[in-house]
């Protein structure tokens, strides 16, 4: 009877840890949190005319970087499996900071720091989500758009691909960002002036 008392303890100990271990694993990584307090970090730059920006759209995470070296690094959102951001190697041919949506649906949408690529295809501040969601531009927190807008030049290399080898160093210590149960802000607000004045900070309404 005591060998099958303690048999059993013992596996309820173990099936206890066990799920104590399952639990925990769901929990590693850094909390989803809305891409509004995001704010990454940036590298000195010895020599901008070098600099770089690779896209993993597998990861969904933005770099720029120096040679070998990191100068900034953010979750982004890419485009879906029915509109992707396009691959391949591009250049950033037009930066405007205040550019609004020229088409409808969304016509006058802000998106702010827009950087260009590819025609109609850019990078610039948008709600960013842990999945892709774009109909193929990036779209960036908004601290990480106008640090990257301030950094990058016409003429910057841009490299798109489904992965980098920065996701497996730098780009796993990046937060989880979703936006997806953010209020929308007023759309007078969107419309208004006081959007690009309010990105000029670094910040979106009063998020």
């Amino acid at each position: 009877m005591k060998a099958f008392t303690l048999l059993l303890t013992r596996s309820i100990v173990a099936a206890t840890l066990a799920f104590g271990l399952s639990s925990c694993a769901t929990k590693l990584g850094p909390a989803a949190k809305y891409s509004t307090t995001f704010d990454p970090p940036v590298a000195q730059v010895n020599n901008p005319s070098a600099l770089r920006v690779k896209l993993s759209t597998g990861a969904q995470r933005i770099y720029v970087v120096e040679g070998s070296r990191v100068i900034l690094a953010s979750p982004c959102s890419v485009g879906t499996a029915s509109d992707p951001t396009p691959k391949g190697n591009f250049t950033i041919y037009h930066k405007n900071a205040t550019r609004r949506r020229q088409s409808s649906p969304g016509a006058g949408y802000p998106m702010s720091y827009w950087m260009e690529f590819k025609a109609a295809y850019g990078m610039h501040w948008g709600f960013v989500k842990p999945f892709p969601c774009t109909h193929g531009c990036v779209r960036l927190p908004i601290k990480t758009a106008k640090k990257i807008f301030d950094l990058v030049r016409v003429g910057t290399p841009l490299s798109i691909s489904t992965s980098q080898p920065e996701d497996a160093t730098v780009g796993r210590t990046l937060p989880v960002l979703d936006d997806s149960q953010m209020p929308d802000p007023p759309n007078s607000y969107m419309l208004s002036p006081q959007v690009f004045t309010d990105a000029a900070k670094g910040k979106l309404y009063t998020y």
